[in-house]
């Protein structure tokens, strides 16, 4: 009867200590699956290789705002990895984080970044080239609900700031141009990832407004559509904010590991990674190598146009805002 314990036991020191384990929840936004993905198990080998230590990375998508609300209530985010700076504000607000969260990493915490473009249908049927042709009647375009998406709130400031270009900077003329685009959307989804399933799956809509990064991964996934990326001429530059949530990674004794996964994408192989999947990336010998798969385009920022987060929150994101007076019924 002592002989299967004995040999379990000689089984259990000839195989060694079990690998010491880690894990770790990025909380991300909404169209961000596949680019993890890649990503992670890249990160974790590199990861065990220097440590010894396996590593598991939990990912929670969604849109944005939502993302943030959840980690507010509860959600044990140990990093965010968002396309929208007010999002980690609000977590900021809360005492989750520093107030300086921008400071923790180079690039104000951005270690990647795209703009709002277009991704229209084969042939582009309706010669969709830049942000006056979706104010068009006879163009439906599909993006996500800005109030409800990083994704959708950048289309929304870009259109604006385009209009605002377009029309010397009068304010009045921007909200009616917005108006006419919001007025021409068949459905108003809460994420990125359900506006591509609209447009790819279910085929609504002559246009899909996006992140410049998706087309060309959306392209790439529905290629017997033989959908075509368009970039328009002026779009708003998007940066892709990171940040360990520093309350829940000391107390689920992660900070260590989360800073470490930060960090990595700002090396050399991770933005190639990112470069390859349609990013513009803040490495300037990678963004050197895929210079030429990138399309010219005048970039604005936030800052430039609208005077800052701070003014677009109070000015605009608001309740009664201008996006809610342009939002009206719907």
């Amino acid at each position: 009867m002592k002989l299967p314990v004995l040999a379990t036991a000689l089984a259990l020191i000839l195989a060694g200590p079990a690998a010491a384990q880690d894990r770790l929840l990025n909380v991300s936004y909404d169209i961000a699956r596949e680019l993890f993905e890649a990503l992670n198990p890249v990160f974790a080998a590199q990861y065990q290789a220097d440590t010894g230590r396996t590593l598991t990375i939990d990912m929670s998508h969604g849109g944005s705002s939502r993302q943030a609300r959840a980690i507010l209530e509860g959600l044990p985010a140990d990093v965010v990895t968002f396309n929208q700076e007010t999002d980690i504000d609000v977590l900021a607000d809360s005492g989750l984080l520093p107030e300086d969260w921008r400071d923790a990493f180079p690039n104000g915490a951005s270690p990647y970044y795209s703009l709002p473009a277009f991704l229209v249908r084969e042939g582009n049927p309706k010669g969709i080239e830049d942000w006056d042709d979706l104010a068009r009647e006879d163009v439906a375009p599909v993006f996500p609900n800005p109030k409800t998406s990083g994704n959708g709130r950048y289309t929304y400031l870009a259109a604006y700031a385009y209009a605002l270009a377009q029309n010397g900077g009068d304010q009045t003329a921007a909200q009616d141009f917005v108006r006419s685009i919001f007025d021409n959307v068949p459905v108003f989804d809460t994420g990125g990832r359900a506006s591509t399933q609209t447009f790819a799956e279910r085929g609504i809509g002559d246009v899909l407004v996006t992140f410049e990064a998706e087309t060309g991964q959306i392209a790439a996934e529905y290629a017997a559509q033989g959908l075509e990326r368009v970039t328009p001429s002026l779009s708003l530059f998007a940066a892709f904010p990171v940040a360990v949530v520093a309350e829940n990674a000391e107390d689920n004794g992660t900070t260590e590991v989360a800073t470490a996964y930060l960090e990595w994408l700002y090396t050399t192989d991770a933005q190639r990674m990112l470069a390859e999947r349609y990013y513009r990336v803040t490495d300037e010998t990678v963004a050197a190598e895929f210079a030429d798969a990138q399309a010219p385009v005048e970039l604005v920022t936030v800052d430039d146009v609208f005077g800052g987060w701070d003014a677009v929150s109070q000015d605009h994101l608001a309740d009664g805002g201008i996006l809610d007076q342009v939002f009206v019924n719907r």
